[in-house]
């Protein structure tokens, strides 16, 4: 069975938040360490103040992954600052989910709204020590671009950040 995939919305919130929070206490593929509620979720992935899409895959009333899209924020300030007409996403799919195609599918829908809202290339920044990550990245056409040395995870990990590009 094939999942819907459809723009996420508020209702969404709770369900993404709990995979996203699956992802995070399984480790070693998210920058993300703490917990997300529904609010947490809303503002950070569904409705940020800059952003472009947000798509989820949902099979059997269970949103099994998703996939947001914002502009770059041109208030940014270090060595990760990005031009303002590119964009950043971020790729979420549940263990028992991952290698089905539910990524790519995501990305489809993702890609036509970054080309709708003119941006001219998109930032994908994995974790170094995140080979599903970075090789799901390479699949879909993102080559590497820079990488970030050393950069803390909230409880002070030094992990290295490979930063991709997808040119549109």
């Amino acid at each position: 069975m094939n999942p819907t995939l459809r723009p996420a919305t508020e209702a969404d919130a709770l369900a993404m938040a709990d995979l996203l929070n699956r992802i995070i206490e399984a480790g070693g593929t998210t920058a993300h360490q703490s917990r997300f509620d529904a609010e947490r979720m809303l503002s950070h992935y569904i409705a940020p103040p800059l952003a472009i899409s947000c798509f989820v895959a949902v099979l059997k009333d269970e949103v099994i992954g998703f996939q947001a899209l914002e502009r770059a924020n041109p208030d940014w300030q270090g060595e990760s600052k990005l031009p303002d007409d590119w964009a950043v996403i971020a790729t979420f799919v549940g263990e028992g989910h991952r290698g089905l195609g539910i990524g790519r599918g995501l990305f489809a829908l993702t890609l036509d709204a970054a080309r709708a809202a003119d941006v001219v290339a998109i930032d994908a920044t994995i974790r170094a020590d995140n080979p599903l990550g970075l090789a799901y990245y390479a699949q879909i056409g993102f080559a590497d671009h820079a990488l970030i040395k050393d950069a803390p995870l909230r409880d002070g990990t030094k992990i290295d950040r490979v930063q991709k590009v997808f040119r549109l």
